[in-house]
């Protein structure tokens, strides 16, 4: 069995299924992949088209092929000698619709359901009208105009044994203790027999035997065609709204409009998405209900291995994440004998700030790679231009003066407000039972603790802290303090005491002369320590969706000075790093996780991996740039004016918005596009409309979501069809296609240049589906769009072993990355403890270009096995008006390569076939002279 040392991640849906994913094995084969990385497997809604909203944690999605055609695909894989990965969601479960019988039960039985402690929800809230029930806020409208319009009734399920609430797609079961005063609602006579059935049931658990054998008797009466009548006669009693409305406030969950989630939901969601409920899985009975599928899996050799989702979303990562490995490793002497050498993988989906580390005691091989995705990033960026493009953005934003940290601090405040009301007033509650908890505190009002706390949220520099034992570490008070001075500069003095209350109470050392058990001084017998901890959790679970929601789906749509770094996992503030920081952050990632993955695309980017690349190049233009924006704003200004609508009044994107829609043009304009394709303009500019209705609604600004301005999004959309019409000689989408011609071949070049470092740094290589070829896709559904895998297979077929070099000339077409990633993998699988768990060595670059250029070597202990890497940087400045993606040899001068001894023996170059002598010096003009990138290896006997 192979070694992991590549992947690559295959969406599956019901249109893309197991054997579908079977069927191009050969081909990943081919490519030098070694395991497939799948999406979540387990059964989600029927029609998902992600995986994440899982409603069955115990069978493989059916829509997906099975269990069945799981292991077909696995014994593909095998006899190839790779193996699958599965993406595994464990902080929460798909609510609403009829497909989760966990949740259905608990809308049954309310907090005596046995699933009530699988799902985080507060059973408890301080709303009388939701204490011990759920809120279900699935209605389209308000619920009195839903009731009154008939579009919520009662209705009986044959197949279920019970009433049940319909409102589209969704179900409510009503709680069987209701259906003998029901029954007495229809004919009685008829219906005795179930009225015996159902007589004194309640809702303690040691009657749930007599409800599942009293659900049996209504499935056998219902089965009767003489029966249904008298059902129906139920169903009629409750036909008015006012009867149906008595009959649901007796029951455990209370329909709502779904606008009313934000401010009163009163179960953790991800994020703002109301769809999907958070769940307990640090107890240990959620854990084994919920992982019993997987585990088994793992331990019959069908999986190699899990990807967490959004492991900051649970109570607490790191105890899960200790356990899950040990509990893998215990399986390790079940699997097949040939897989028992194979460590379990076990990576996570962690978003780190730049100055963050990845925690060491997790036990987990590191994270899927977003901040890999953000550092190559950065590295493809040139520095000097961030002043030029701070200045012109400025420019664009009126009357706005409001510096980028302020934006963020908006941004986050707008969230809290509307998007995370409910969430904020959890932890505000949690933190406010500490204050009762204590007599020197109990005076601290909500209303106070709910002003600190927010301020706390807002100025918190990452996604989260990790205590351990209740108490903060080292490493969380170095962001915690950050956050707790910022916020005392926020606050008034009067709430400057409470602000080190909360310090205290969210984990941090006991206030002065306080029992160490107690909340706070003095010290007094309390229940202080469980709900510290509940306060933790919740604050915790608090500030990563503000993080999330506030910079990746507000701010990143706000900020345009350059989109290529508005992505998820990155800093928009931080334009540009320096080699030597990259090698540094290179060297951390070879040294503390050598088996983490590098990725540059992933099913939730914001721009593709070559879009992102592309845009980069502007950094190097910036006052081009501004004055190409300037022009194209002049040129398209006709179309902002009222067309027919009386008097002329400009209407549609203000000038942020149209430049980051000319910026989002530029970097997903198709390589093939010719501005005289009507119909490939068409399809360009359809794309591009579902991406600016994303990015409008997401800013938050003048739409939203919530309440969508229809007069402002169609006057955008209006400008954006018109500005790409196909109608009329239209000089803008010449101009816009020249522009992209001129960047284009610098952009391959940064793209070239990326893929380079992912697939020869050091972790796991991870390729995203379709991305063997340019990735000009836009933020998600744009980047799930079917794959033309025939294509790609034709294509890697008719390369005939070419070198990336050979195919420069086509670069077009996307071969040449192709090629790239093809032989670059081949190596990985020839020598693959030069790459995972190999050293990395930084390089020098000397002479006039080295600001141009990034080399660094690979050395497998083990073997001896050597590797050098080198690439083009900031293309831009020096390729001139080359129309193909090379820079002229001389115009490299004397620039060189220092090569230590150790890695003069790398002297095959795979990317050209060149073979060279060794030598301690390499002149970048004999390296690059026919690819802007090169890989060095010692020769393959």
């Amino acid at each position: 069995m192979t070694a992991l040392r590549s992947t690559v991640r295959l969406q599956f849906h019901r249109d893309f299924t197991f054997d579908d994913a079977a069927a191009l094995v050969d081909y990943f084969a081919a490519l030098g992949i070694s395991h497939v990385y799948a999406s979540p497997i387990t059964t989600a809604q029927p029609g998902s088209t992600h995986g994440y909203d899982t409603v069955d944690y115990s069978r493989v999605n059916e829509e997906l092929g099975g269990e069945a055609a799981l292991i077909r695909l696995v014994e593909r894989l095998r006899t190839h000698g790779m193996g699958l990965i599965a993406d595994f969601v464990p902080n929460h479960m798909g609510a609403g619709n009829a497909h989760n019988a966990w949740w259905l039960d608990i809308l049954t039985w309310g907090r005596h359901s046995e699933f009530a402690r699988h799902f985080d929800v507060d059973w408890h809230s301080p709303d009388p009208a939701l204490r011990g029930k759920v809120l279900a806020p699935f209605l389209g409208g308000a619920y009195g105009d839903e009731l009154q319009a008939g579009h919520i009734r009662l209705a009986w399920s044959a197949q279920r044994g019970q009433f049940v609430v319909e409102y589209g797609p969704h179900r409510f079961p009503i709680c069987p203790t209701d259906y003998v005063a029901m029954f007495r609602q229809g004919e009685l006579s008829v219906l005795a027999p179930l009225v015996e059935a159902f007589q004194d049931l309640t809702t303690q658990p040691e009657d749930r035997s007599r409800a599942v054998a009293a659900q049996r008797t209504f499935r056998t009466f219902a089965a009767v065609p003489r029966h249904t009548s008298a059902l129906d006669s139920v169903i009629a009693a409750y036909a008015a709204p006012e009867a149906l409305h008595r009959l649901l406030e007796r029951q455990h969950f209370r329909l709502a409009s779904w606008r009313t989630a934000a401010d009163e939901v009163n179960w953790r969601r991800f994020f703002d998405i109301s769809s999907l409920i958070g769940m307990r899985v640090e107890r240990p009975d959620v854990f084994e209900a919920m992982h019993g599928l997987v585990l088994r899996l793992y331990g019959d050799g069908i999986i190699d291995g899990l990807r967490i989702d959004h492991v900051d979303g649970l109570a607490e990562p790191r105890e899960y994440c200790q356990r899950l490995r040990q509990r893998m490793d215990a399986l390790q002497g079940q699997r097949p004998a040939a897989l028992r050498d194979m460590p379990p993988v076990l990576v996570v989906e962690k978003i780190l700030a730049h100055d963050e580390p990845m925690r060491d005691d997790w036990q987990v091989d590191g994270t899927t790679g977003y901040d890999f995705m953000n550092q190559v990033g950065m590295l493809m960026h040139d520095a000097s231009g961030a002043a030029p493009l701070d200045a012109w953005w400025a420019s664009l934003q009126a009357a706005s003066t409001a510096t980028l940290e302020e934006q963020t601090l908006r941004a986050k405040r707008q969230v809290l407000a509307e998007n995370l009301a409910a969430e904020v007033d959890r932890c505000a509650r949690a933190l406010h039972r500490i204050a009762r908890d204590d007599i020197t505190t109990r005076d601290s009002t909500f209303a106070s603790i709910k002003r600190v706390l927010i301020e706390y949220v807002v100025h918190f520099p990452v996604y989260r802290i990790y205590p351990e034992n209740g108490l903060r570490s080292v490493e969380d008070n170095r962001f915690f303090d950050r956050a707790r001075e910022a916020a005392r500069a926020a606050l008034r003095t009067a709430d400057h005491a409470l602000l080190e209350r909360l310090d205290s109470w969210l984990g941090g050392a006991p206030m002065p002369g306080a029992d160490p058990g107690s909340a706070s001084a003095p010290g007094y017998p309390t229940p202080a320590g469980s709900h510290r901890r509940a306060a933790l959790i919740v604050f915790s679970q608090l500030t990563s969706p503000t993080a999330a929601k506030s910079i990746e789906d507000t701010l990143c749509y706000r900020y345009g000075r350059l989109l290529s770094r508005n992505e998820v996992g990155a800093n928009p503030a931080q334009l540009a790093m320096s080699v030597a920081d990259f090698h540094t952050t290179l060297q951390q990632r070879a040294r503390d996780f050598p088996r983490a993955w590098l990725t540059t695309a992933t099913h939730d980017h914001k721009r593709g991996e070559d879009t992102r690349a592309r845009l980069a190049v502007l950094s190097e233009i910036p006052e081009r740039w501004a004055s190409v924006v300037a022009a194209w704003s002049k040129l398209n200004a006709q179309h902002k004016a009222d067309g027919g609508h009386g008097a002329s009044v400009a209407i549609g994107p203000e000038a942020t918005v149209e430049s980051m829609l000319y910026e989002a043009l530029v970097g997903a304009w198709p390589p093939e596009l010719s501005p005289g394709d009507a119909p490939g303009i068409q399809a360009f500019a359809d794309r591009m409309a579902g991406w600016l209705e994303k990015a409008l609604r997401e800013a938050k600004l003048r739409t939203d979501w919530f309440a969508p301005n229809v007069d402002y999004e169609t006057a955008c959309q209006r400008f954006l069809q018109a500005i790409l019409s196909s109608d009329r000689p239209n000089p803008f989408v010449q101009e816009l296609a020249q522009f992209v011609d001129a960047i284009a071949p610098a952009g391959a070049i940064n793209s070239l240049t990326q893929t380079l470092m992912r697939v020869c740094g050091p972790g796991v290589a991870d390729l995203y589906q379709g991305t063997e070829l340019w990735d000009f896709s836009l933020v998600d559904p744009d980047n799930r769009r079917p794959v033309d895998f025939a294509k790609r297979r034709a294509l890697l077929a008719a390369l005939s072993d070419a070198s990336p070099a050979a195919r420069v000339a086509q670069w077009r077409d996307g071969s040449v990355k192709l090629a790239l990633i093809q032989r670059a993998l081949a190596l990985r699988a020839h020598r693959p403890g030069l790459f995972v768990g190999g050293d990395y060595i930084p390089l020098e670059i000397q002479g006039p270009m080295a600001a141009h250029a990034i080399a660094f070597g690979r050395i497998d202990p083990a073997s001896g096995d050597v590797a050098v890497a080198v690439a083009t940087l900031l293309p831009g400045a020096i390729l001139g008006a080359a129309s193909t993606p090379l820079v002229n040899a001389a115009d490299w001068g004397e620039t060189s390569i220092a090569v230590p001894e150790a890695l003069q023996r790398a002297t095959v170059d795979i990317a050209s076939d060149r073979q060279l002598k060794p030598a301690p010096m390499r002149l970048l003009k004999d390296l690059l002279a026919t690819c802007p990138v090169a890989l060095l290896t010692n020769p393959i006997s």
